[in-house]
């Protein structure tokens, strides 16, 4: 049970798997107010920077599910890293229609939205381990301009022009199902670059110390593609937000 290779290999030495960087975190959990001992629910948890660094700053607690065998472990590390292991868990499992045991103050789905089908699938899946009146977060990508056509769209991580919305379209579409949009952290282009740019020395050293691997083609071909297809396409055009959602 793994996510796809290729991500394990040219994410391995992220922390954060998503264009938000650790200021953008820091002024997220500073937005939501949370009160000491909040438990959070975190799906799709990856290496587990925003649990890990939200107990130490907030004193909150929370559990992270993550499909990444490698992601997981790097979670439970950084846990112990920074002293709160007592209050965050972190499990490799799939996190496609993981509920909790007990009703959390906040659920999050940062980024993998692919867990409940979409959005509105991921909403309704968090929806079912919250507590009244606690917080929804999803972690999405918008089109910060309309792509003109579908070859730039694909120029874009390989995305079709349905497949995200305009900022406007997106925080309507929330209260379309029902809920308030109660804050908002958007990443910048600094948050992106760091994202993006960060793979390529990865890929480099990996491809140096693999060249036999049966991954490498693919890698190599990546890695000499992606800077220009990221700074014609992606750079430019793709947008990406943490929204905080309340239930009407």
């Amino acid at each position: 049970m793994d996510i796809p290779r290729i991500f394990t290999i040219t994410e391995s030495a992220h922390r954060i798997h998503n264009p938000f960087t650790p200021d953008k975190y820091a002024t997220l959990g500073a937005a939501l107010r949370m009160e000491k001992g909040t438990r959070i629910l975190d799906l799709g948890s990856g290496s587990g920077e925003m649990l890990c660094t939200w107990a130490r700053d907030h004193g909150i607690t929370g559990t992270g599910v993550d499909l990444s065998p490698l992601f997981t472990e790097q979670a439970k590390l950084r846990a112990v890293e920074l002293g709160v292991a007592d209050k965050v868990k972190f499990i490799h499992a799939d996190a496609a229609g993981y509920v909790s045991a007990e009703k959390v103050g906040v659920a999050a789905c940062i980024g993998a939205t692919w867990i409940g089908g979409g959005v509105a699938g991921t909403i309704e899946l968090l929806a079912r381990s919250l507590r009244p009146g606690g917080i929804i977060l999803i972690g999405e990508p918008y089109w910060r301009q309309l792509p003109p056509t579908e070859e730039v769209a694909k120029g874009c991580e390989g995305c079709a022009i349905a497949d995200f919305l305009i900022l406007p379209e997106l925080i309507a579409s929330f209260g379309r199902l029902g809920y308030d949009v109660v804050e908002m952290v958007l990443a910048d282009q600094h948050g992106w670059d760091r994202y993006e740019a960060a793979k390529w020395l990865t890929m480099r050293r990996w491809l140096d110390t693999n060249p036999g691997d049966e991954m490498a083609k693919e890698v190599r071909d990546k890695l000499t593609a992606d800077p220009a297809l990221y700074a014609a396409y992606t750079r430019e055009y793709l947008g990406w937000g943490v929204f905080a959602l309340m239930k009407r």
